[in-house]
């Protein structure tokens, strides 16, 4: 064999091996190890690797079953709070309501367990976490004639309702008719704009309507729409439309204004009470001194005489100024007879000379 013919046999060699790792690049056979991936993907920002991840799983269906395995793995991911529901929602109708964005894994009303009634909001957990976020596309839904809000468990109550300007959207509806359902409400309101949340108030015992409800539009415009519309009648009634908060102000600065009420305390035994009848639940007070276990009796009142004459008859003489005995000038009675003793304030004697 000659040098040209060895340098032909060895360029087509080294072709086939280039051909060979391209193939095997291509079936996902990288020579290059997980550790070294590590140091690699290690700078990256989440952003780019959300990127990365969202290419690779595109063009390869086994890393896109594999991010979906990983994502779905655990429930925090793939569980809904709902909230809002009607009393009479039943984990069924629930159910129902939430299948058509996939299958459901488990879903239940959660019910008081004195009464066993609904407490107003469940759980949905979905199979798979794409079928959760096709749910939190479409958080609000109409369910036994009231709107029901999801969102993701793991953020609690106030998931959906975290945005700043919350409080601009969300309407008070008062006066309302009783027989004004959550859907007529609805109904009336969307003409202003997209509904995040709203429905009637009902009673929990008799499922009645109390009368008001809330409204939450998506939009501050909106919000803005229904309070300056002056077309403020339904059910046949003029309705009330204002911001929640300032409802809620009102409402709280009214039952402070009603919450303090004077009462009259009862004087502890042995001060002067006030003319009149004692109140019943006047009751002599012990004072206790510092000393463990030891209680004392009610300090006495001063002593009181008997009043020198009758409240009804009048007076049989003039009343005289009243003097101590030792400085008093007593006049003689012209019939010889002493003069009359009483006795005063602090048991002091007086005397009063007849005329």
């Amino acid at each position: 064999m000659n040098s040209q013919t060895q340098v032909e046999s060895r360029g087509t060699t080294m072709e086939d091996l280039k051909k060979r790792k391209l193939e095997e690049a291509s079936n996902g056979q990288i020579s290059s190890s997980p550790e070294e991936l590590k140091l690699l993907l290690d700078p990256l920002s989440k952003s780019q690797l959300v990127d990365l991840l969202s290419k690779l799983g595109s063009q390869y269906p086994s890393i896109a079953e594999e991010i979906k395995s990983v994502a779905s793995a655990d429930p925090v991911h793939r569980k809904l709070f709902v909230r809002g529901l009607a009393w009479n929602t039943t984990s069924e109708t629930l159910c129902a309501a939430f299948r058509l964005h996939g299958e459901i894994e488990e879903g239940a009303v959660i019910v008081d367990k004195t009464t066993g009634k609904s407490r107003g909001y469940g759980f949905i957990t979905y199979k798979h976490m794409e079928s959760t976020q096709s749910a939190l596309q479409a958080p609000s839904k109409l369910i036994d004639g009231r709107m029901a809000v999801c969102n993701l468990a793991c953020e609690g109550l106030s998931g959906a309702s975290t945005t700043p300007d919350q409080a601009q959207r969300k309407l008070y509806i008062g006066g309302l008719a009783p027989d004004v359902t959550s859907e007529v409400l609805l109904s009336f309101f969307g003409r202003h704009g997209e509904i995040e949340e709203g429905s009637v108030a009902y009673d929990k015992e008799t499922n009645e309507s109390r009368g008001f409800g809330f409204v939450t539009y998506k939009t501050v415009e909106a919000a803005k729409k229904a309070i300056d519309d002056p077309q403020k009648f339904l059910g046949g009634r003029s309705i009330i439309v204002k911001l929640a908060d300032s409802h809620k102000g009102k409402m709280i600065q009214a039952q402070l204004s009603t919450a303090v009420v004077p009462i009259a305390l009862p004087l502890a035994a042995g001060y002067p009470q006030q003319p009149g009848k004692p109140p019943a639940s006047a009751t002599p007070v012990a004072y206790t001194y510092p000393q463990a276990g030891a209680t004392y009796p009610a300090y006495p009142g001063p002593p009181t005489g008997p009043a020198p004459y009758s409240s009804t008859a009048p007076a049989p003489y003039p009343s005289q100024p009243q003097m101590p005995y030792s400085s008093a000038t007593v006049m003689k009675d012209p019939l010889g007879l002493p003069p009359t003793p009483t006795v005063g304030m602090g048991g002091y004697p007086y005397y009063f000379a007849k005329q």
